[in-house]
């Protein structure tokens, strides 16, 4: 009974640990909070929120469900359910990718007007993807 205890123990540390690693500072929850204040109704709208992640002396490490490793057709295809990502010349599939660029486009631009920011770096959001069931590469 006292080894049930100590893993449970155990667990729920490696758990707090898991979380403390992850959660963000209160610079980047600040950053965060600016793009949700500052956003148009379409980035408030989009179904992926950005977020910054961590804040490294004046660059901000923000999320992105896109990059090299996961092309943005994968990503759209969950964000947009029903949308044909196959076929990069439908013109809604080209829409969708002219939409997300526009709001990570915004997005960059509320963090770099924040004072102290001067650059951006995106990193893949690998949750946000695992969790809707996109294979991501390994680091």
């Amino acid at each position: 009974m006292k080894r049930r205890y100590w893993a449970i123990l155990v667990l729920l540390l490696l758990i707090g640990l898991d979380w403390y690693i992850r959660a963000p500072d209160s610079r980047s929850r600040e950053l965060t909070a600016a793009i949700e204040a500052q956003a148009s109704a379409k980035l408030k709208s989009y179904p992926y929120t950005f977020r910054v992640m961590k804040v490294n002396g004046e660059t901000a490490i923000m999320s992105t469900p896109r990059n090299v490793e996961v092309p943005a057709s994968r990503a759209l295809g969950v964000l947009f359910p029903g949308l044909d990502t196959k076929d990069p010349n439908d013109p809604p599939f080209i829409a969708a990718q002219r939409l997300l660029g526009e709001v990570q486009s915004e997005a960059r631009s509320i963090v770099l007007s924040e004072h102290g920011i001067r650059e951006v770096r995106w990193e893949l959001d690998r949750d946000w993807l695992t969790a809707h069931h996109i294979e991501v590469p390994r680091k």
